[in-house]
């Protein structure tokens, strides 16, 4: 935690513009990275292959990974929290000997499971050959075993490295999609796949490296007594309730339209949505560097003193540092993404026809942009509950994200076109405005809370 932190202290010392803008760029690429690659990979696929001679496949290709992406972010949900955590505890109480070994039954189990839970609908749904299927399927559980090995190295901060797998990993991917797009969509899949296993094949050669193996497997991370199911919710109610609309967009045959055996994809509503998402950069960057230098900071000090019996002036005067990092680190959130918004809505109409997207999409994508925004929020304020392990309350906002995503956007659809997007838009807002009235009680509560609650 410290490593990132000091990073970025670093970058950001001094009075300079120029200090500033290294210090948030940096954090901008670490934070987004990631995923911006993802998209871009995606995309570049989608550009280059079209000149191909099976560019008519490349829909059902792009459906077809949006879906596992979804389906296996969310599968993974439960555990990508609950492990982190887990590694997360071992490595405080200095036994890094354990971390190798969960995270080989881990992903042991979460490949058996995945195989499982995704082979049963392939084998009963889908009429296309044998060896698409196999690619489906293996692209889903290699995703799968990706996402709790990235979540893992992200609570460890391993920003760069996972950065720089990302980067060479959907590379790999674009070049041998584009090389094998002759065998149409066996041969993108085959190429998606290569890529994606590569970067898992990294991503676990890097754990392997700083942590020993002095056991081939073991389960310790559910264990009752080590294990933090409450963590698990919130992976399962926070993916569900982002991708909720979505998929509620993708299963109605009036917004949607069939590309692969069941999958279906919503023209109207995923364009806007993608694209919006890019516009997350400058509020991840804000967040990253608020999060990891003033409240990490503030929130170490704080607990390092009432673990060693500090006095109560010291402790108000740590929590109250700590409660002026929060509110100045969603602060900063609010504005900066604020600005973002009012300057991506100020170019929308010519950020759609670049694009290559209809202006009958200009409403959609402007809600899209202030549901990103909010979600960044929401995004910082589980956060800062996940820093004071108030886990019960992080439950019942991703449940109320759940519910309210599902509610609310059925509303929208029945309302028509002209309220599409809305629903989720609704539900982040919401959401984030509760947790941000709950934190407001929580910070004036703390010393009540962590003296009164110890077990």
């Amino acid at each position: 935690m410290a490593g990132i932190g000091f990073e970025l202290r670093k970058l950001l010392r001094g009075d300079s513009f120029l200090s500033l803008l290294r210090g948030y760029g940096y954090a901008g690429i670490i934070s987004s990275g990631p995923w911006v690659i993802s998209i871009c990979g995606m995309m570049a696929i989608g550009v280059l292959g079209a000149s191909g001679a099976h560019g008519a496949r490349l829909g059902p290709f792009q459906v077809a990974i949006t879906w596992l992406t979804a389906l296996s972010l969310i599968f993974t949900g439960p555990l990508q929290l609950m492990l982190s955590r887990f590694v997360a505890d071992r490595l405080f109480a200095e036994q890094a000997d354990r971390v190798l070994p969960n995270l080989l039954g881990a992903l042991g189990l979460n490949t058996l499971l995945a195989a499982l839970t995704a082979g049963v609908p392939l084998a009963c749904l889908f009429e296309e050959p044998l060896g698409v299927r196999l690619l489906l399927l293996s692209c889903f559980v290699v995703l799968c075993d990706l996402w709790v090995l990235v979540v893992m190295l992200s609570g460890l901060k391993e920003y760069r490295a996972i950065l720089g797998v990302f980067a060479l990993g959907y590379g790999l991917s674009v070049a041998a999609a584009l090389g094998l797009r002759n065998f149409g969509l066996a041969g993108l899949l085959s190429g998606f796949l290569l890529g994606q296993a590569w970067m898992l094949v990294a991503l676990f050669a890097l754990v392997m490296r700083r942590y020993p193996l002095k056991e081939p497997v073991a389960f310790d991370f559910l264990r009752r007594k080590q294990a933090f199911y409450g963590l698990a919710a919130v992976g399962f109610l926070y993916n569900l309730g982002v991708w909720a609309d979505k998929l509620l967009f993708w299963m109605d045959p009036a917004t949607s339209e069939p590309v692969l055996g069941p999958l279906r994809a919503s023209l109207i509503y995923d364009l806007p949505m993608f694209l919006a998402y890019l516009s997350l950069i400058p509020g991840m960057a804000v967040f990253l560097v608020r999060i990891e230098t003033d409240f990490a900071e503030q929130h170490t000090a704080f607990y390092a003193a009432v673990r060693k019996g500090g006095r109560l002036p010291e402790i108000e005067r740590l929590r109250g540092g700590m409660v002026s990092a929060v509110r100045r680190g969603l602060y900063e959130i609010f504005k900066v993404q604020g600005l973002t918004i009012l300057l991506l809505l100020l170019a929308g109409p010519r950020l759609l026809a670049a694009f290559g997207i209809s202006p009958f999409h200009l409403p959609l994508y402007s809600i899209d942009l202030i549901a990103a925004g909010g979600q960044v929020l929401l995004l910082a304020v589980l956060n800062v509950f996940f820093y004071l392990d108030q886990r019960k309350v992080a439950v019942l906002l991703t449940l109320e994200l759940l519910v309210l995503n599902l509610v609310l956007t059925l509303l929208s659809m029945n309302l028509g076109t002209r309220f599409y997007g809305y629903g989720f838009a609704g539900a982040v807002f919401v959401t984030a405005l509760t947790g941000l009235a709950v934190l407001s009680r929580k910070l004036d509560r703390l010393e009540f809370e962590t003296f009164m609650l110890q077990p």
